[in-house]
């Protein structure tokens, strides 16, 4: 007896063969790389995701003596994956949100729909680049032939338990990212808001991540026929339920290329600045924050800079607290919550001749704590209590870097003994559902990092830097992005 579990990522998809006892068996990894054919723009093929998800499980299984039992499904998202009356996808899927390209779209549709305080209301989130109405809205409008026959719509974890099982559904938590479809409240779609932004899709049926979503069709990747498959979510939830996070006062902290923010709450809490959705299991509820780069901007400085993270890490380390001067905004793919603009832009402050490439490592380090720790205070200003942080992803492994969020936030982290991340999650679903598998024996903690009290005095003056910079330099970062666009995009496309 196993469990699979895959997960479709943003800069690769990961697959883990787990025993009935949490222990990770075997695990492997693709990446990929997302397109992005105009500026705002990010895309990728499903057919990415469905090959990967195949070539994962081939050779998960191929080393495993023992027969899957139970697959799990993960993903990023919510994306938005249009489909003909066959099936067919008819044009690239269109990422969360880091595609900003239906900003126009969401001003239109949030007073098309009675601003921005009654879909708050309705739907527990406002409009903003995460959510697919607006992108449908875009479809519609610069592709009208596209969505002249588009029929279904898709994520990754649905397209994956569909691609395995045949059926079409989605997941509630999904389905509350798709602001202004769902009404959290009424557990449904709001027909009301669909039939204007959506009216000849046909929207799936609804079920909770862990519910199956139903057997394997066919023996696929070493998976025999008539295996279970759980609906799966998006990826950020699943890494939540990896951790045993998602309990009142709980947030999940994941270090990925993007850093993403969970918080489950005891009641609905909404903010404009943050998500508010439903959670991973049947009455919960979350409140949520996603920056838009992380580990993508630390992958970008590796990239420039030809070494490896190990050696930056290191002389990130020697730069010391501070960066010896700089200050760094994480917003080189625009910023999600809580400042919700897609034309914020990153900047780089304090720079001399005398600094390394250290130095700029150690200060994004640092700017992606002082997002985490924005991010956290709006959260709590929220109402949303966070009484414990579980750390979770690839980023947590080394450990300067989740020090450095420690540091700068003043919250104690826990890591714990198993990071892999949502598709150990995923896999944790299958095993749940069908078992009654418990996260909590499967995946105990295994570190807790404790801020460095002397260098909160440091940390807090910067981090009143950090929040004067961008008001600062908003003005600027605004001209240059729309002067961008000019350069760049025909203008049917703008």
């Amino acid at each position: 007896m196993t469990f699979l579990g895959v997960d479709i990522g943003t800069s690769s998809s990961k697959g883990v063969l787990v025993a009935p006892d949490g222990r990770v068996l075997a695990t492997a990894v693709r990446s990929h790389e997302v397109s992005r054919p105009f500026p705002g723009h990010v895309e990728m093929s499903a057919d990415v995701w469905w090959d990967e998800f195949r070539s994962i499980a081939a050779e998960l299984t191929a080393g495993s003596a023992d027969p899957v039992t139970a697959v799990g499904v993960s993903g990023m998202g919510p994306c938005v994956v249009l489909t003909d009356d066959a099936n067919v996808p008819l044009r690239p899927a269109i990422l969360y949100g880091v595609d900003t390209r239906a900003t126009a779209e969401i001003a239109a549709l949030t007073e098309e729909l009675g601003g921005a305080e009654a879909i708050l209301a309705r739907c527990g989130s406002v409009l903003s680049t995460q959510a697919v109405g607006p992108k449908l809205a875009w479809v519609a409008a610069h592709e009208p032939s596209v969505w002249a026959r588009a029929r279904r719509l898709f994520m990754p974890a649905s397209w994956l338990a569909y691609r395995l099982t045949g059926n079409y559904v989605l997941d509630h938590h999904s389905a509350s990212q798709c602001t202004p479809l769902y009404a959290p409240d009424d557990l449904d779609w709001y027909r009301p808001w669909t039939s204007v932004v959506a009216p000849d899709l046909e929207l799936p049926p609804l079920a909770w991540p862990a519910d199956i979503a139903g057997l394997t069709r066919t023996e696929v990747a070493g998976i025999p026929a008539g295996v279970p498959v759980i609906t799966g979510t998006i990826d950020a939830w699943t890494e939540a339920v990896s951790v045993d996070a998602q309990n009142p006062g709980d947030l999940m902290l994941m270090y990925g290329t993007t850093m993403f923010l969970v918080a489950t709450v005891d009641r609905p809490v909404a903010t404009p600045s943050m998500w508010g959705t439903v959670g991973a299991y049947p009455g919960s509820r979350n409140l949520a924050g996603g920056m838009a780069t992380s580990g993508a901007l630390t992958t970008w400085l590796r990239d420039l800079g030809g070494t490896t993270y190990e050696t930056l890490l290191a002389e990130a380390e020697a730069s010391g607290p501070g960066a010896r001067g700089l200050l760094m905004l994480p917003y080189f793919a625009g910023e999600r919550t809580p400042l919700m603009d897609p034309d914020a832009r990153g900047v780089i402050a304090g720079l001399t001749l005398s600094h390394t490439r250290g130095d700029l490592y150690r200060a994004a380090l640092e700017a992606t704590a002082l997002g985490v720790r924005h991010n956290v205070e709006t959260m709590r200003a929220a109402g949303a209590a966070i009484e414990r942080v579980v750390a979770v992803g690839g980023g947590t492994r080394g450990g300067l870097w989740t020090r450095i969020v420690s540091d700068v936030t003043g919250l104690t982290q826990v890591v714990p003994a198993v990071t892999v991340g949502a598709a150990y999650g995923a896999a944790y679903l299958a095993a749940r559902t069908t078992t009654g598998a418990d996260i909590a024996a499967w995946n105990p903690p295994a570190e807790t990092i404790t801020p460095d009290a002397a260098l909160r005095p440091g940390y807090d003056e910067l981090y009143e830097l950090y929040r004067e910079l961008y008001p600062a330099t908003r003005g600027v970062a605004h001209t240059l992005a729309s002067r961008a666009r000019r350069l760049a995009l025909p203008e049917e496309r703008t």
